[in-house]
């Protein structure tokens, strides 16, 4: 199941139940509502949200006032795209009278906001888990709109990717790719996951599905408890659990540390000078989180001293 289609299954999910929700709304005030889909989405999906609405919710949905996409699921399009005045009259009408949106709507040229265009909007469904920055960015922190990220959709991808870098690490295959090109065949000692430590910052959906792939290599999990968390280590699959204020403690027992968690003012370059230096010698880092979480002159610096990867 590719990533596109992932998040298409937790959309139409939220579609189903918010769309009980809304058809209670409109036999109450005999009333209808309208899904505007403001950025690139393949018409089978299209097809598929129009199937789940109740009557008397309208989904819209019109490829020729979005970007080009460049690749299968591409949700953003490419950059640079001007509507025509003709277009952008359509676009502004289908805000005006959308109740629902699925994605924030880009801002126009002028620098206004999309949603300075959409007044009638009670619920937006977004393509990204994170999005606490956005939400801040367009003052919605204290809205009554209702609005539901897509937290967990990419999980599987993810952790795959995290699993693509570490055994080519510890298999050091960029160095067997570039002796394979040069036809040399020398002989060398690679390392194994298994019995290293693997060490997770931010156990949500996506954290906990590194951490059961991890098992599989028999790796030693360890993990930094989530801020408001209450689940102990074997409720999450783990070795250890440390709390928040013994972060330095986990990274020194760490040998391929994975940060995977949410952008918050308390995560904000979290990894910085004194917890790159925490880490063990020769240890690998892997984030698949937010930059914002790391101090990137701090990383500058510990990757050309050599002591991590």
């Amino acid at each position: 199941m590719t990533p596109g289609t992932n998040f298409i299954s937790l959309g139409i999910h939220y579609c189903q139940n918010q769309t009980t929700r809304i058809k209670t709304s409109m036999q109450k005030n005999n009333t209808s509502a309208t899904i505007f889909i403001t950025t690139p989405l393949e018409s089978k999906h299209v097809d598929r949200i129009r199937s789940v609405s109740r009557k008397g919710v309208t989904v819209l949905y019109d490829p020729d006032l979005l970007p080009p996409t460049r690749y299968t699921c591409d949700h953003n399009g490419t950059g640079g795209f001007i509507l025509s005045p003709e277009q952008e009259h359509r676009w502004k009408k289908y805000l005006e009278s959308a109740d629902i949106l699925w994605n924030f709507p880009p801002d126009a040229r002028d620098g206004t906001r999309g949603l300075d265009f959409a007044p009638n909007v009670k619920w937006i469904q977004t393509t990204s888990s994170g999005i606490g920055k956005r939400i801040e960015e367009l003052n919605l922190t204290d809205s009554d709109i209702l609005i539901t990220n897509s937290r967990g959709v990419h999980a599987k991808p993810l952790a795959e990717f995290v699993f693509l870098v570490l055994p080519s690490h510890v298999k050091r295959l960029l160095k067997m790719q570039t002796e394979q090109k040069e036809r040399h065949w020398e002989r060398f000692c690679s390392k194994e996951l298994a019995g290293q430590t693997l060490g997770l910052i931010g156990m949500g959906e996506l954290g906990c599905t590194i951490a059961s792939i991890g098992r599989v290599f028999d790796m030693r999990i360890i993990a930094l408890a989530s801020p408001g968390s209450r689940k102990t280590a074997e409720e999450l699959g783990i070795d250890q659990l440390f709390p928040n204020y013994q972060i330095h403690d986990m990274l020194g027992e760490t040998d391929a540390l994975v940060l995977a968690a949410p952008h918050t003012p308390e995560t904000e370059r979290m990894i910085d000078d004194k917890a790159l230096s925490a880490l063990k010698k020769n240890s690998v880092f892997v984030n698949i989180a937010r930059g914002h979480l790391v101090d990137e002159s701090a990383l500058i610096k510990h990757l050309k001293e050599g002591r991590i990867a």
